[in-house]
């Protein structure tokens, strides 16, 4: 558009131009030093401008010469920038896509030229990395902080990262501190310390560190709540053989988590092995008036009370509301044999059994079937429980009479599946993950 009009308003001046020419050509005389030049006006305005327009073309063309070598190195430098940002392209595809050589070859080579070299060697360490070359990973990470000495932040995020990975957790932990003495407050290497804390099973790191992940937001509030809880877990599972020292780490334990059931199921579980029997029986009971679980009330049928008359009547209680759970049957066949109530133990282990097939049930009625001469009987329920601790499927296991079998058969199903179940008799935190 407005090309259309310059060149309508430079038709009408040329028209109004000559429209005035042809009324009155007009004269112009030039004298000077005895020499004299005559024309008209209309022929003097039109060799004016085209010298006008000589000189101009002629400026033109002496600049442009001038600026040539300028302006080919410029457009050089474009080409080459055009075909960088074309491999950079190339290479975070090939990233994103786990072509590791092509990524690294793509993004090494484009760098220099790159308009973002940063993310160029970035991506290059973590293509050297999957392939294992620790040297050239170094190196581009390296390459990538002279690039940009502002952006150690993000070098040091990449280089604690690919540590982690490869499980170098000693450089890995320099790393992360370091980061965290210039950024404190930054999500991302709290999160890193805690995923590295955690590698490591550095308790006590992580229990320092949770108050920054909860006033940071790193984590939201279930999977803070689990990691305290897992935290607190392992520091009382390794707290050690003093029962005082256990006592004493559960008082330091949060008062919200007293109640929490795998911390009373480890804490009651390390009581009882270390001999305070009564005081883990007392934190069951109380618990399990409170609430149901089935892991406390696994526990509750192997800890030994003050007494264990009261212990049995109070599970014998539960019942009223708990009447077919296998875990509340196999606690009173327990409790009837320490009171030595063979036959009542009898019917509640296998009323258990019924409900559900499971090791430590065959071994208990194995047991108890044993002392009481019943060996073919008795090894036919090791041999059971063999089978369900070798990994059988309960679904698909059913109790049936024996056969014919020898007492020594039984006796030696029993000391087998007693090996077995030795380390089933008190729970851990393993258990409970």
């Amino acid at each position: 558009m407005r090309l259309l009009f310059a060149a309508l308003l430079v038709l009408g001046t040329a028209i109004t131009l000559t429209l005035l020419a042809q009324s009155d050509p007009g004269y112009v005389l030039f004298s000077y030093a005895g020499w004299s030049v005559e024309s008209s006006l209309s022929l003097f305005v039109v060799v004016l401008a085209l010298a006008f327009a000589a000189f101009y073309l002629s400026i033109r063309l002496l600049l442009g010469t001038w600026h040539l070598p300028k302006r080919l190195g410029f457009w050089q430098r474009e080409r080459r920038a055009m075909r960088s940002r074309r491999r950079t392209n190339r290479g975070l595809i090939a990233l994103a896509e786990g072509n590791w050589a092509s990524a690294e070859k793509h993004l090494s080579r484009a760098a220099e030229l790159s308009d973002t070299p940063l993310i160029n060697y970035l991506g290059a360490a973590r293509a050297a990395q999957k392939q294992g070359s620790e040297q050239r990973r170094d190196l581009y990470l390296s390459q990538a902080y002279q690039s940009m000495p502002d952006a150690e932040l993000a070098v040091g995020l990449t280089q604690a990262d690919v540590q982690l990975s490869q499980g170098q957790t000693e450089q890995a932990l320099a790393t992360l501190r370091h980061l965290l003495s210039i950024a404190p407050r930054h999500a991302y290497v709290l999160y890193l310390l805690k995923k590295l804390y955690q590698q490591l099973q550095s308790w006590d790191d992580l229990l320092d560190l949770l108050p920054e992940l909860r006033r940071h937001k790193v984590l939201d509030a279930d999977n803070l709540a689990r990691l305290e809880q897992r935290i607190h877990g392992m520091r009382l599972a390794n707290v050690g053989n003093s029962v005082e020292r256990l006592r004493q780490y559960w008082q330091e334990v949060p008062k919200a988590l007293h109640q929490n059931p795998e911390l009373i199921l480890s804490y009651a579980g390390q009581l009882k092995q270390l001999g305070a029997g009564s005081e883990a029986e007392a934190i069951l009971h109380d618990t399990l008036r409170k609430r149901w679980e089935p892991q406390l009330m696994r526990l509750y049928g192997l800890v030994c009370g003050d007494d264990p008359n009261r212990q049995l009547a109070t599970a014998e209680q539960w019942l009223k509301e708990h009447e077919h759970h296998p875990e509340l049957l196999l606690a009173c066949g327990r409790l009837c044999l320490r009171n030595k109530l063979w036959g009542k133990a009898r019917s509640y282990l296998e009323a258990s059994l019924g409900m559900e097939a499971r090791a430590e049930t065959c071994y208990e009625l194995g047991n108890l079937l044993h002392q009481l001469g019943e060996k073919e009987r008795a090894a036919e329920y090791f041999r059971q429980g063999l089978a369900l601790t070798s990994g059988g499927n309960s679904t698909n296991i059913t109790i049936t009479p024996p056969h014919h079998m020898a007492g020594t058969d039984a006796a030696e199903a029993h000391g087998e599946h007693a090996r077995l179940m030795a380390a089933s008799e008190a729970p851990t935190l393993a258990n409970q993950k």
